[in-house]
């Protein structure tokens, strides 16, 4: 087996199991295989405890990260067009960053007897959203509500629709600089003239 001092990273090479056993209590720690599967497989020699500590540690690390991967987003039937575009760019926010977005679209009352309205009420998110994410699986109705979770597109294939008022004053201050500057550029051309 190939093995490995962990504190030091220092390779000691491929032994047999007696010799890397008499060298990790040389050292006084534990000798761990951490690759099985390896030809020859890899050992460590390492404090057993602190290293079942980093394993927990990392594992909980990775469990809260995927918890916080899904972002929810709740639509009603009879949304009005600025609280939909409002959610939609915060949608666009959260899957810009990587996230998946839950879209949950709640019935209350009468409106249940008209379900169409709100499955074509997700398919115009779905198709609003498509230059974003695409989605995980088809829009489910699970009891009063219809959820739909949409994945983030790749990085490079990403493009945002919806924008905030602020996005949209500061992209047109930097238009005004550029108009600015070709205004005094045709004001010098004609001075030569």
């Amino acid at each position: 087996m190939r093995v490995i001092v962990a504190s030091t990273g220092e390779q000691l090479g491929v032994m047999k199991i007696q010799d890397a056993l008499r060298v990790a209590q040389q050292h006084g720690l534990d000798l761990v295989e951490v690759a099985a599967n390896a030809i020859p497989p890899v050992c460590r020699i390492v404090d057993f405890g602190k290293f079942k500590y980093e394993l927990a540690k990392n594992e909980k690390e990775k469990k809260s990260n995927a918890a916080s991967k899904m972002k929810e987003i709740k639509f009603r039937v009879n949304i009005d067009k600025h609280d939909y575009d409002t959610k939609l760019r915060h949608a666009e926010e959260f899957l810009d960053k990587g996230n998946k977005v839950r879209i949950l679209l709640q019935f209350r009352g009468r409106e249940m007897a008209h379900k169409e309205i709100g499955m074509a009420l997700m398919k115009k998110i779905e198709a609003n959203l498509e230059t974003m994410g695409h989605p995980e699986s088809i829009p489910k109705m699970m009891g009063k509500n219809v959820i739909m979770t949409l994945v983030p597109l790749p990085p490079g294939k990403r493009k945002r629709h919806f924008f905030s008022d602020h996005d949209v004053a500061v992209g047109d201050a930097d238009d005004e600089g550029d108009d600015d500057e070709t205004e005094d550029e045709e004001e010098g051309e004609e001075s030569k003239d």
